[in-house]
């Protein structure tokens, strides 16, 4: 296993450290978008190219390391070199306990798929997704199926549109 050889990174919507580029693994592999919830994982993917990410469903969660097998089958499956998690900050920027709790997972994953993991500020994407969904006509029970990978979606878009240029990009390690 690559455990030992991964890294964990939180980047702020900014951009992102020179060693945290994911998108420097772009040529022929993808990259895994999660948005971490307490009932639920909202899932999205790359294409190979790092240009546009979709959606691939809601994981309910069944307990952490089943949840961490099932992340690491996708990052096999998928050919996956990296995975962004969504870091649920304060509208302040401030850490809560969602976003302790988020970071401590984003660790294991780390540790469990031998990936680096990306902490990127999810800050309004699930409203911004429950918005979208709304406005595209879909009923309460179907909004509420697919909130969590739309959001999944938005930050790892999010996350493609911004770390394509090493110029303005900048992040900090957790814990600094």
């Amino acid at each position: 296993m690559r455990g030992d050889r991964s890294s964990f990174f939180f980047v702020e919507n900014h951009g992102t450290p020179e060693a945290a580029r994911l998108g420097e693994h772009k040529v022929e592999r993808r990259l895994l978008g999660l948005d971490v919830g307490k009932k639920s994982i909202g899932i999205a993917v790359s294409d190979p190219l790092g240009l546009t990410a979709q959606g691939l469903g809601v994981w309910r969660r069944r307990g952490s390391e089943k949840d961490l097998q099932h992340i690491r089958k996708l990052c096999d499956t998928y050919n996956v070199a990296g995975i962004v998690v969504g870091f649920p900050l304060r509208t302040d920027g401030s850490r809560g306990p969602e976003a302790e709790e988020v970071e401590a997972f984003a660790q294991k994953l780390a540790q469990a798929t031998g990936r680096d993991v990306i902490l990127w500020d999810e800050r309004f994407t699930t409203r911004i997704a429950q918005r979208t969904l709304l406005e595209a006509g879909l009923s309460r029970s179907r909004r509420k199926e697919v909130v969590d990978m739309t959001a999944a979606v938005l930050i790892l878009q999010g996350y493609l549109e911004r770390s394509g240029d090493g110029e303005r990009t900048r992040g900090d390690r957790p814990g600094r």
